[in-house]
């Protein structure tokens, strides 16, 4: 099966010519030669990043996904073929409905008929990994229900395992091979395509998100029906709204565009830097809008980032320093957090950023590029070996998304001045008087519980003391008698030794 799948995989590469890739590397270029020869007969009039673009989606769903990926990853790729693989869709035809319905009744284990009043069998999305359905409870709630895509783990293990032989060549072929880890990179594509896998987990991730933002006026997140879900199947509420890109209807049911642009960019720093949870996928076909008002609606929950408290500190102090125009703190922030080595020279590392920021402030979001500035970054990086962090490479995915759904909405949209004031007062929160307020207020209950315990353990941590330093003491003794042991044992001998000595001499 890997066989048949490697020579599927370098046959579409041959024929969009992607060889050019590898044969441009000094250790295989003697072969161009062979290969221009062999394959004179293709036509390979168009750019190499559309006949990328067209490989991967001729290789199917999955590589389609990590195409995607890999677009947000700057540092990995030039900027003309980023742009290309952004273009991917994950749109793939619908497996027949009866796969669909066979699914749901072996979860079920019961006629499908019995667990919903109605099912439409026409799919209304399809992607890679699943497709929705709609239907309705029998007490009349309208529902979504996801199907995962029969047959569809082993594809998947089989695509990875070929992605880390390539991650492999790629280590040993380039330079910046292994600054770039592109064996953590795939890891993260199998993980993430692992969470998708399991749509128990998406549907924890949904709920957890609707909890974060419960009765918000920003962003309505659909119920889950947990009765009804298992790891192939979830049901959750029908989500009526109108998809985002379709402007000229937002505008007809009197929707702001210009405040729906900066609700978007709200939702977006929200979820990063107050939960460290985050929707990763937040493209067009994701998102719809309430008519006549400007909350988003969320959908498909497969893809969630998380960060830790340290990753939100480091995020915030750098987008306030860039917001700031403090490059020497951006530069104090790599060295401190561990992105660069500690002989890195700050003076040199803040001339470089200075150098890519500071054109792109003061200007409208329509006159800059994110995916520009990312990419003179990571240029900049390999100089000071910047490591790069792949935890934070669904963040930078999700940016590049919320860039796209800026421009679409409002190119006018300034994001530092609707970032800025959020990541000031959350940072204020984290470490203001409000931070400590709201610190002394988390552990209050530890503490209630502790202090009164205090005196016994200090007791207890009085008697543990005494009792080491006797034990202490003790075989400090008996190391002692060890020693005067020895010497007395090695007198002993020496004088047996002379006294024998002595004998000999007299009796001779």
């Amino acid at each position: 099966m890997k066989l048949l799948r490697l020579a599927r995989i370098l046959s579409i590469g041959l024929r969009y010519g992607l060889e050019e890739f590898f044969l441009g590397h000094e250790r295989v270029r003697p072969l161009r030669w062979l290969v221009r020869v062999t394959l004179f007969w293709r036509p390979l009039n168009e750019p190499r990043g559309v006949r990328l673009r067209r490989a991967l989606e001729a290789l199917g769903p999955i590589f389609v996904k990590f195409g995607q990926m890999l677009s947000t990853r700057r540092d990995l790729v030039p900027l003309d073929i980023a742009d290309e693989l952004a273009q991917l869709q994950d749109r793939v035809p619908p497996f027949p409905s009866a796969e669909a319905i066979a699914t749901l009744e072996a979860t079920y284990k019961k006629p499908l008929a019995d667990v919903f009043a109605e099912f439409d069998a026409t799919p209304v999305a399809s992607a890679s990994v699943a497709q929705v359905h709609f239907a309705r409870l029998h007490d009349g709630t309208a529902i979504a229900v996801k199907v995962l895509r029969p047959g569809i783990a082993p594809v998947i293990a089989h695509d990875v395992s070929l992605l880390y032989a390539a991650a492999g060549l790629v280590e040993k072929l380039f330079a910046d091979g292994k600054r770039l880890r592109p064996r953590e990179v795939v890891s993260e594509f199998e993980k993430h395509l692992a969470d998708e896998l399991d749509l128990m987990r998406e549907a924890a991730n949904c709920s957890q998100l609707r909890r974060n933002f419960k009765d918000s006026p920003l962003l309505k997140v659909p119920e889950v029906y947990w009765d009804y879900c298992g790891r192939d199947v979830m049901v959750m509420d029908r989500m009526d709204g109108i998809p985002v890109s379709q402007i000229g209807r937002l505008r007809e049911s009197g929707v702001n565009i210009p405040k729906l642009a900066a609700t978007g960019v709200e939702i977006f720093f929200t979820q990063v830097f107050r939960d460290g949870f985050f929707h990763a996928d937040m493209h067009p076909g994701n998102i719809l809008v309430r008519p006549g008002s400007e909350q988003y609606i969320a959908l498909d929950f497969g893809i969630m980032g998380t960060l830790t408290e340290v990753d939100k500190q480091y995020l915030a102090r750098n987008f306030l320093a860039f917001f700031r125009r403090d490059y020497k703190g951006v530069a104090l922030a790599h060295l401190e957090s561990g992105w660069v080595p500690p002989d890195t020279r700050i003076d040199e590392l803040e001339a470089a950023v200075r150098a890519v920021c500071e054109p792109v402030f003061d200007r409208p979001l329509k006159d800059i590029s994110f995916g520009r500035v990312l990419l003179q970054l990571f240029q900049a990086s390999r100089r000071f070996n910047v490591e790069i962090q792949p935890q934070l490479v669904l963040l930078q995915k999700t940016l590049l998304n919320i860039e796209g759904l800026g421009r679409q909405l409002d190119p006018e949209l300034d994001l530092w001045k609707t970032a800025k004031p959020f990541l000031e007062r959350w940072m204020n929160e984290q470490m203001g008087w409000r931070a400590l307020v709201k610190n002394l207020q988390a552990e209050a209950p530890k503490w209630a519980v502790l202090l009164p315990q205090l005196p016994r353990l200090a007791h207890h941590a009085l008697n543990e003391n005494r009792l080491g330093q006797l034990e202490a003491g003790l075989v400090l003794m008996l190391r002692q008698q060890q020693t005067r042991n020895r010497w007395l044992g090695l007198m002993a001998g020496l004088l047996a030794l002379i006294a024998t000595g002595t004998l000999i001499l007299i009796f001779r």
